[in-house]
């Protein structure tokens, strides 16, 4: 489990099949072999450590269903080791399990902020709410505006700073994971025949 408070900016320094390397000093601390380290909001598992950083191995599902397949030599990923059960918890909870690709629709200056809209799959859109948590290139961010496909965030100038958001423009893709609590309500409120809420009802307030 991750919090979505991104630790470090590494660097992808090798493509090789399945492995993938990155430099990062910062998260070497007390990384270890089988730790687990999500990389743009995908957990993946370390398989090796080098002096500078260390190696994860990607799926061909998990590079099909994340941005991780466009990934090359020289790209900068976020990154954050998995919660610690003493640390201290921050942003929301985030598995590491990317719900579906969005894209970045404009950037706009805000006062202080930066507001950012994103268009989002119906994988992610259908468990979006306002004021709820979204996770994007594992960053914990929370929902401001709210349309049919799209949605608002304003973003703080650090977390813009310290994270790949810094990088990003209009066009992009970016990995999302919708928040794990609203998944969870929803499947339940939509199966569960014993709660004596109709279906109908729960259509019309938006929940199926």
């Amino acid at each position: 489990m991750f919090t979505g408070l991104i630790e470090d900016v590494g660097v992808v320094s090798r493509r090789s099949g399945a492995d993938l390397a990155i430099l990062s000093k910062k998260l070497l601390d007390d990384l270890k072999d089988g730790d687990s380290v999500s990389v743009n909001g995908a957990c993946l598992t370390v398989a090796a450590l080098t002096r500078e950083g260390f190696v994860v191995q990607v799926s061909p599902e998990s590079y099909a269903r994340t941005t991780l397949g466009a990934l090359r030599p020289g790209h900068a990923v976020n990154l954050e080791r998995a919660m610690r059960a003493d640390g201290r918890f921050g942003g929301h909870f985030v598995l590491g399990h990317v719900d579906g690709v969005g894209r970045v629709v404009s950037v706009r200056p805000q006062g202080e902020f930066t507001l950012w809209t994103f268009q989002a799959p119906e994988e992610v859109s259908r468990y979006l709410v306002p004021k709820g948590s979204i996770a994007i290139d594992g960053i914990s961010l929370t929902v401001a505006n709210l349309e049919k496909d799209t949605f608002s965030v304003a973003i703080i100038p650090v977390t813009i700073e310290h994270t790949t958001l810094s990088l990003r423009k209009s066009g992009d893709q970016v990995n999302m994971e919708a928040d794990v609590i609203g998944k969870h309500v929803r499947h339940f409120m939509k199966n569960d025949a014993t709660s004596g809420v109709t279906t109908d009802l729960l259509a019309r307030n938006g929940f199926l």
